[in-house]
């Protein structure tokens, strides 16, 4: 399976649902693309295309009424990383105003780079924060505190005050940097043309427990997961700021992903072949037992693994049934299908 983008159009009056509605029906029409082969749209909530009566999704279920509409899982994570105290927040803005005026001014940045040269530091350049693009903030830290003593050092001689709020804010950088590059580990595993939303929920369940762990573990002073925490001097009251934040994030965590936690795939669509058959529904049971006995098929099945296997299945127009309850499998909250 390859995944490639399907189209890129401009909306040249406004970006309302129903404009943009029609950009993708004409283009459908265009290319002869049957509407019903859209199975489920993701999208970032915003009014235009969820509203109720005037949404994209409103639209398109008019034209597919089958069609599953789910909020991105990715974007839902952005969401919660943005979540930050006012402390945090004040020291994430110091590094961002920091890292602007540097590379605002090219006589500053050639000043920096000398600096980073006499240290023989890895980098020689700071990293700009982009809002829109989901790894920046955990880069654009990670490579801030990486310069951390070249920063002060340049930070004194052109503005002693800005040094003094960096210096004052390292452990603030420190934790944010930490805890940032554990969101963007979690970003990668919930991007890829295999990702489900099974997958997806393995993958949140997992970095909501680990942030319970996160903050047991802080608040021992014990920082295996945040490795630049431990050369820091950190006082109660910084522990106490950092564990607050953990249960923010973990209640947020559990907050917007209420429905993907609650999903209970059916068994058979995880592993078909070790599941009996009294368990599945009734109008699957023979089909199950052809399934089972099919050799080639679980030769298949073990080297392709679930997500593949049901696309190859698929493609082959066998067990018809199974692979259309594959799309659209009933857990009590929302469909099977992919992300």
């Amino acid at each position: 399976m390859v995944e490639e983008m399907l189209l890129a159009r401009p909306l040249v009056t406004d970006t309302k649902g129903e404009s943009i509605y029609k950009v993708v029906e004409n283009f459908f029409q265009e290319k002869e693309i049957p509407m019903n082969n859209i199975i489920a749209c993701a999208t970032d909530r915003a009014l235009a295309m969820v509203g109720r009566h005037r949404g994209f999704i409103s639209y398109l279920k008019k034209a597919v009424p089958e069609v599953f509409g789910i909020h991105c899982v990715v974007h839902r994570e952005h969401l919660v990383a943005k979540h930050l105290s006012g402390r945090l927040h004040n020291s994430l803005y110091i590094v961002i105003t920091v890292i602007n005026k540097t590379k605002a001014s090219a006589l500053k940045e050639i000043i920096f780079r000398q600096i980073c040269l006499e240290y023989e530091t890895e980098f020689e350049r700071l990293l700009m924060h982009t809002e829109v693009r989901w790894l920046s903030k955990g880069k654009c830290l990670s490579r801030f505190y990486s310069l951390f003593d070249t920063i002060l050092e340049f930070s004194e001689e052109e503005n002693p005050q800005v040094m003094q709020l960096v210096s004052a804010a390292k452990s603030d950088v420190a934790y944010l940097t930490d805890i940032f590059d554990n969101f963007n580990a979690m970003k990668l595993q919930l991007q890829g043309n295999l990702v489900t939303l099974v997958k997806c929920k393995t993958v949140v369940s997992s970095f909501i427990g680990k942030l319970t762990i996160f903050k047991q573990n802080i608040g021992r002073r014990e920082f295996y997961q945040f490795p630049r925490l431990a050369g820091l001097q950190i006082s109660d009251d910084d522990l106490l700021a950092y564990c607050e934040h953990l249960e923010v994030l973990k209640e947020d965590m559990i907050k917007r992903f209420t429905d993907l936690l609650e999903l209970k795939p059916p068994h058979w669509l995880i592993d078909p072949f070790y599941v009996d058959a009294p368990t599945v529904p009734l109008y699957l049971q023979e089909g199950l037992m052809d399934f089972q006995s099919d050799c080639e098929e679980k030769a298949h099945f073990r080297m392709m693994g679930y997500e593949r296997f049901w696309i190859a299945i698929a493609g082959r127009n066998k067990f018809p049934k199974f692979v259309e309850s594959s799309k659209t499998a009933s857990s009590g909250v929302s469909d099977i299908i992919s992300r």
